[in-house]
């Protein structure tokens, strides 16, 4: 059932009441980022003039982002053209969004390894949408935060360098909070159509940056527990 509760958001020119009154939602409600657009404007090290070309791109990705993770119908999709959309990480072989659906969507397609299984920290492959989101967002309660730091072409071919941040303030897989920042840097190519959808993304970033980071406490899944059961995570970005 879609519900019409979408909050306009400063960042995701989508999250509008009128186009997206009728939108099918993974956890059953519009995703709500006040929380961590807060950590991003506190965080960030660049401030785009409006209209700039940094801040539609930056747009087009948090909007990206936003349908990636919370919509579930094909149709509902805006940013991009789901019949043309192709994802790669790091040089792997494209995959499709019906794939990318199958393997869960979510983190798991941005965490893809190729580490032998009995050594990976962290294996996507194991993960459903719900687990992946689940464990981020418990691990981040204030949101893992994206900006743009330099585009280096426009669109069509938008190529672009990013960082994510957040403050692990919550376990990661039974590994307990240490507090700190934990960031990543890397490079991303959107390629858009004459309709101006995505139909292309490729990413390159090394997931080692993200998952050492969320490694270092100790193993205590008590504190996990109690806080994946939260409803409210489940609504964050």
């Amino acid at each position: 059932m879609a519900l019409s509760n979408v909050r306009e958001d400063n960042y995701r020119s989508y999250l509008r009441e009128d186009t997206e009154k009728n939108t099918k939602w993974r956890y059953g409600a519009p995703p709500n980022y006040d929380v961590v657009n807060k950590l991003y404007e506190e965080g960030r090290t660049k401030v785009w003039p409006q209209g700039s070309l940094e801040e539609q791109v930056q747009s087009l990705v948090k909007n990206w982002e936003m349908e990636m993770f919370h919509k579930v119908d094909l149709q509902d999709f805006r940013s991009i053209d789901p019949k043309k959309y192709t994802f790669s990480l790091n040089g792997r072989k494209p995959m499709t969004l019906e794939e990318m659906m199958k393997l869960g969507g979510g983190y798991i397609p941005m965490l893809q390894t190729s580490i032998p299984e009995k050594m990976r920290p962290y294996n996507p492959y194991e993960e459903t949408a719900d687990s992946s989101h689940k464990a981020f967002t418990t691990t981040f309660p204030r949101g893992f935060a994206l900006e743009i730091l330099h585009v280096y072409s426009g669109p069509p071919v938008i190529v672009y360098k990013f960082r994510h941040w957040g403050y692990m303030e919550g376990p990661f897989k039974r590994h307990a909070p240490t507090g700190e920042k934990i960031q990543f840097y890397g490079m991303a190519i959107f390629t858009l159509d004459e309709n101006s959808k995505v139909v292309k993304v490729e990413f390159f970033y090394d997931p080692a940056e993200l998952l050492g980071g969320l490694l270092k406490g100790p193993e205590d899944g008590s504190v996990e527990d109690a806080i994946a059961s939260c409803p409210i995570l489940r609504n964050t970005g």
